[in-house]
């Protein structure tokens, strides 16, 4: 039987050719697959796909989209051995790293992918991508498959999902995982990683589609003064802050900054304090000016991506846990996005 693999196109550069008519960038029809990359006939794969209606433009992306993926996977679980996600690259990582949340048991890769020059393009990094995320997903050793994880292809390396951040804009090299090694990379031949790869899931594939959006990123910067923090902390139904400390976990230790921030964990708004580097981990209690933010009740998020952080925290508030588990759960990896 035929390796199998769905692949879903949501939008983005990757999909489009040039319009022979007028030299504009138009979406290709995916169902041409084969034809647009011929080259993917020498797999000899079963290839199918999806593409959105209408697409989306990634800079548009929201949480509605991540449910609609994770349906679709649903959908289809059963009928194929692996799903390739084809995605515009400025939300990537949010959208691999929800996705990494919303897919219980998942025992199947789901590799996300994209390009920095549409695929219809000369010199496109975009049928490279398509290629070996193809092949990525359908690698498998004795019936199970090799990267069973949500995980993003780009250039020539494979990341753990929600460890990435897009980096650069510019060179083909898009994304890096600063905080986690990389599950495979890519050259004559594809090398994995093993050691770091999730291991297979032995319970029933679902999906959970409950998330909550009720929450806002703040930003630390020298300078901030106390109505941009409390114009943040005193928006109308929030209940969850992604704050972006400096280094280590640091903010401000002015007593107006940490009674506001008390003052918001006080109404049950839990705050969760990202380092704004990077590379590197929150570390509250190492030097003074963290000291104070843990005493009052921040919760820590270690090496966490500020993408991850926002992805788990829709998806914790959507649970409808008490905010001692939530904060139990922010302490914990779930899912790999977090070293502790």
């Amino acid at each position: 039987m035929k390796t199998s693999i769905l692949i879903i196109y949501t939008g983005g550069t990757i999909g489009m050719v040039k319009d022979p008519d007028n030299g504009s960038l138009k979406p290709f029809d995916f169902d041409h697959i084969l034809k647009q990359v011929p080259e993917l006939n020498d797999f000899g794969f079963e290839l199918s796909s999806i593409a959105f209606d209408p697409l989306i433009d990634s800079s548009n992306l929201n949480p509605e989209v991540w449910i609609k993926i994770a349906s679709l996977i649903k959908e289809n679980y059963e009928k194929y051995d692996g799903f390739v996600v084809l995605h515009g690259t400025d939300t990537m990582s949010y959208s691999a790293s929800a996705l990494s949340f919303m897919l219980e048991n998942l025992d199947k890769p789901v590799v996300l992918t994209g390009s920095q020059l549409p695929i219809g393009m000369l010199r496109t990094d975009g049928k490279e991508n398509l290629i070996t995320a193809i092949e990525i997903a359908a690698d498998n050793k004795n019936g199970k498959a090799l990267v069973p994880e949500v995980c993003v292809l780009f250039e020539n390396k494979l990341f753990r999902g929600n460890r990435t951040t897009k980096h650069n804009a510019e060179y083909f090299n898009a994304f890096y995982s600063y905080n986690y090694p990389d599950l495979a990379k890519v050259g004559i031949n594809i090398h994995y990683n093993h050691a770091v790869i999730r291991n297979h899931s032995e319970g029933m594939f679902s999906i959970n589609t409950n998330l909550d959006t009720n929450i806002a990123i703040l930003k630390i910067f020298p300078g901030i003064n106390k109505q941009t923090v409390d114009a943040i902390l005193n928006i109308e139904g929030l209940r969850a802050v992604v704050m972006e400390t400096y280094g280590a976990g640091n903010a401000p230790t002015d007593a107006w900054f940490v009674d506001s921030i008390k003052e918001a964990i006080g109404r049950g708004v839990i705050v969760y304090n990202v380092t704004q580097c990077p590379s590197g981990s929150v570390d509250m209690g190492l030097y003074e000016t963290s000291v104070e933010l843990r005493n009052i009740g921040v919760v820590s998020g270690h090496d966490i991506t500020t993408e991850a952080a926002i992805a788990k925290l829709m998806f914790l508030l959507g649970q409808e846990l008490d905010s001692d588990k939530i904060k139990f759960f922010l302490n914990k990896s779930i899912k790999g996005e977090l070293c502790q």
